[in-house]
């Protein structure tokens, strides 16, 4: 794929992924044809701050989970109210990392 190509998808989705992959995640994309960049460009992926603030304000009904795509998750901190404040307030600190790791995965299901 051009390098102009990989660098636009890289600076305009580079929010959503972690910093550290970001050189591996650009060789792979360089050594795609360039007739994928119209999937690739498709390829929607979660807002960590978007889901740090659902998971700020109603992080123990477990909405961030199931936003997430977690629905085990989101159902089990839902019926134990967040796991009784501990977990919801866990997830605050931890809800970003596992939004850019899910992002992480579905563009890896699109790279493989």
């Amino acid at each position: 794929m051009e390098a102009q190509k990989v660098d636009m998808f890289i600076m305009s989705n580079g929010k959503f992924l972690e910093g550290h992959q970001m050189n591996m995640i650009r060789e792979r994309l360089l050594d795609l044809d360039d007739s994928k960049w119209a999937m690739l460009s498709t390829i929607q992926f979660k807002d960590p701050t978007t889901l740090l603030i659902v998971s700020l304000l109603a992080g123990s009904l477990g909405i961030d989970r199931f936003m997430l795509g977690d629905s085990g998750l989101g159902v089990g901190k839902l019926l134990t109210c967040g796991g009784l404040g501990i977990w919801t307030i866990v997830d605050w600190f931890q809800i970003q990392k596992s939004t850019r790791e899910k992002n992480l995965q579905k563009l890896q299901q699109f790279l493989y």
